[in-house]
């Protein structure tokens, strides 16, 4: 019999859609994000998460934290077995193991760090054009796809004219586009780009790492009190309605379960619109055309 609490879960997960992509298989639309999280801190952050109903972690070699993942998946019991089956898990590669061998190589790395036999999704996690390998890594990625290593292919950061060039070089767009996304950093030419193409978008930072709770003079404040809820839960409401998945961060249970619980209420056209108008020309984050998380 499950206990309140599982049931709990249990009924969060279930408001959570799932966001069907090319390639046949669907994320959650809400996961945890669990960057800039120690090693030794992020095992009961995700634990909590996955308490609160969280089905969808949203991890990465470059966060140095995939063996403090792996082992609150082991506690768990998320991986293996049927819970293995109820979580989608995505990790991404390391920049400086780009290309074909060493892709492989580092894959079998996180593979061992996160105690599972497969990933549902990886993530090329930066296009890195000054030092393209993007295309010989997409066939070591497709590699794991067709051994049954990975479900899902997906990209980080990458600009229109970097998702063309990989689908030149290998026929593919990538199920998912993870980028910076938020009020005040939309990307609209992006997010255009990967809908004409098939292609989901994904936000990191989809609060501006908290930035955007106070953007445009106490619009989003204002809208949260017409709803009674909290000014993250209005942008996070925002991105649903967008229909962008979102891994919102945060280490804290009871922000967790508010950043889940965004399906009790709906934006109202102008306020959407409101929101739609933050649009800004600066990022918070890196510049693709020039970072690489190595």
């Amino acid at each position: 019999m499950l206990e309140t609490s599982d049931l709990a879960a249990a009924a969060a997960a279930a408001t959570v859609p799932d966001i069907a992509l090319n390639d046949g298989n669907a994320i959650p639309q809400i996961g945890l994000g669990i960057l800039r999280i120690d090693d030794d801190a992020v095992e009961p952050v995700v634990e909590s998460a996955l308490s609160a109903g969280y089905r969808h972690i949203d991890g990465a070699a470059g966060y140095n934290n995939e063996g403090g993942l792996g082992r609150a998946l082991a506690a768990t019991g998320y991986n293996t077995g049927e819970q293995r089956g109820k979580l989608w898990l995505t990790t991404k590669l390391r920049d400086s193991q780009q290309g074909y061998d060493s892709a492989l190589r580092a894959f079998d790395d996180s593979l061992k760090l996160l105690q599972v036999d497969y990933v549902d999704m990886y993530m090329i996690h930066w296009p890195t054009p000054f030092n393209w390998r993007s295309g010989d890594t997409w066939k070591a990625l497709a590699k794991l796809r067709a051994d049954g290593r990975v479900k899902t292919l997906g990209v980080c950061n990458f600009l229109p004219e970097h998702l063309q060039r990989l689908h030149d070089e290998t026929g593919e767009w990538p199920a998912v586009n993870q980028i910076e996304l938020h009020p005040t950093w939309q990307q609209r030419d992006v997010v255009a780009f990967c809908k004409e193409h098939g292609i989901a978008v994904e936000a990191y930072s989809p609060m501006a790492r908290g930035a955007d709770l106070n953007a445009g003079n106490g619009v989003i404040a204002k809208i949260a009190d017409a709803h009674n809820v909290s000014p993250a839960q209005v942008i996070l409401r925002w991105h649903i309605e967008n229909g962008t998945i979102i891994i919102p961060k945060s280490v804290h249970a009871e922000r967790q379960k508010q950043n889940l619980d965004v399906f009790g209420f709906t934006l109202f056209p102008e306020e959407h619109a409101a929101i739609d108008a933050l649009d800004g020309p600066k990022r918070a984050g890196h510049d693709p055309l020039t970072f690489t998380y190595a």
